[in-house]
């Protein structure tokens, strides 16, 4: 798809999604569906075999419904469930928006004496911690700001006018094997298949990113001037200048 022709589809799709704003409920009866393999929280399964949906940016996730829906990428367990007649555009923005609601933090939740047993495994279960990948941080800090940032934001939190999805908070595993399609050509990505600034990243290159990525997936989230949340500075492994 042509860089005019992704922009008209991403205006379409936030349009879309902003019609459906008022309809997470209708999303949520709709994701009981999908719960089977991607969680009863969005919290995806198997260790990445699923991918977390939860806390995704609504207009990625649009994308990628369509996505599927269009046979544009790849994945036949999808197919099924994206067809026109199981999963109409409307059901798409609703899905999307509840998805988009939904925060899974990363430390337990302090409860009070009140609380009943069923609240709090209720809000454990929410609780999602992805494994930390060991490499060299700060090396993965670099790439993810030269490379990955003007899209995905320098810590990975995404960016929903630009349809780009959430990678912090993503199973690595997940993100690796995303990674390695792209560069084979079998996913398309934004600069094109196999091309672009995922080419020319190692196997080394990979997993310092993930090890950036997993170490601040626990810093509290703070809103930016673009809308965007980043960590606050200088906590959970970012450096001061909030990077």
């Amino acid at each position: 798809m042509s860089l005019g022709a992704r922009t008209v589809a991403m205006a379409v799709a936030l349009i879309g999604v902003r019609a459906g704003a008022q309809s997470a409920a209708a999303g949520k009866d709709i994701y009981g569906t999908c719960a089977g393999c991607h969680g009863g929280n969005g919290e995806g399964g198997k260790q990445g075999e699923y991918p977390r949906l939860a806390g995704q940016p609504a207009e990625f996730l649009v994308d990628s419904l369509r996505a599927f829906q269009r046979r544009e990428r790849a994945n036949l367990p999808m197919f099924p469930y994206t067809e026109p007649r199981e999963l109409s555009e409307a059901d798409m923005g609703d899905v999307a928006t509840y998805l988009a609601s939904i925060e899974l933090p990363t430390r337990a939740p302090t409860f009070k004496s009140t609380d009943g047993a069923l609240d709090r495994l209720l809000a454990m279960e929410r609780v999602l911690v992805v494994p930390k990948v060991a490499g060299d941080v700060e090396a993965g800090r670099r790439l993810m700001r030269e490379q990955c940032a003007s899209c995905h934001g320098a810590t990975g939190r995404g960016r929903p006018r630009l349809a780009a999805p959430r990678l912090v908070g993503q199973y690595p595993s997940y993100l690796r094997r995303q990674l390695q399609a792209f560069q084979r050509g079998l996913r398309g990505h934004e600069a094109g298949k196999g091309e672009g600034v995922l080419t020319d990243l190692t196997a080394s290159d990979v997993t310092n990113v993930l090890a950036f990525l997993t170490a601040v997936q626990d810093a509290p989230d703070e809103p930016t001037d673009g809308g965007q949340t980043e960590p606050a500075p200088g906590r959970g492994g970012a450096s001061p200048d909030g990077h």
